[in-house]
């Protein structure tokens, strides 16, 4: 497939779309985003352009963009990941979701929790643990990824064994798709049989089939005790 160029033009248009400090042009700021935690020199690749959309919205319209100029377009959330998910190998735009941390809800009575995906996901956790409540679906780096990489990557960490991935826990997702709509799949159902499974097959496609920006997770009760 033949890939578009990131021009001055698009990069005026991403500016007009987002704001001046929501893109980022300058190699020295970009550097950051051209790897995720495996070598630097060995595996990274350096964008064109990086944007920080604030909204579901801008994040449709970056979408639409790329779409309509054939532009390759990566998803990132914290560049915590050790598979290379992140790493923007053909250039073009990197889609950091950094600034799009929001918790909508904490529905205690249900047990569930709606947030935007680029929360901390140990955040998550610090919400609700006075509560009695934890999110079970966390990997290793918890404390520095964020939500939307773990749902990217189905990830799981050392108490996967007892508590599953992250899919176990991703009721509902917001996901803008490869053309830039936007679709709500699942939602706070504790059983839905209707249809395709279409939430779980977002979890773990890596960005492939959308970018998901708005989850409903489930929560569960903490242990009444436990050992590290």
């Amino acid at each position: 497939m033949k890939y578009g160029i990131v021009t001055q033009a698009v990069i005026d248009e991403l500016r007009a779309l987002l704001g001046a400090r929501n893109v980022i042009a300058d190699e020295e700021r970009m550097e950051a985003y051209s790897h995720d935690e495996t070598s630097t020199e060995e595996y990274g690749h350096m964008p064109d352009v990086v944007v920080t959309p604030n909204s579901t919205a801008q994040v449709a319209e970056v979408v639409k963009l790329a779409n309509r100029q054939r532009l390759p377009l990566t998803p990132r959330g914290a560049g915590s990941g050790l598979s290379g998910g992140a790493i923007p190998v053909l250039g073009g735009i990197v889609l950091s979701l950094e600034k799009m941390n929001k918790v909508i809800e904490i529905d205690y009575a249900n047990m569930t929790m709606t947030v935007e995906t680029g929360i901390v996901t140990n955040e998550i956790n610090n919400l609700v643990k006075e509560r009695g409540l934890f999110y079970a679906g966390y990997p290793m780096s918890l404390e520095t990824c964020f939500l939307g990489g773990n749902i990217a990557e189905n990830a799981g960490g050392g108490k996967a064994v007892k508590y599953g991935v992250t899919s176990r826990y991703i009721m509902g997702v917001e996901l803008v798709t490869p053309t830039g709509e936007v679709v709500w799949l699942g939602g706070k159902l504790s059983k839905d049989v209707t249809g395709y499974d279409l939430p779980h097959l977002i979890v773990g496609s890596e960005g492939t089939l959308g970018i998901v920006t708005t989850a409903i997770i489930k929560l569960i009760g903490l242990p009444k005790a436990k050992s590290d």
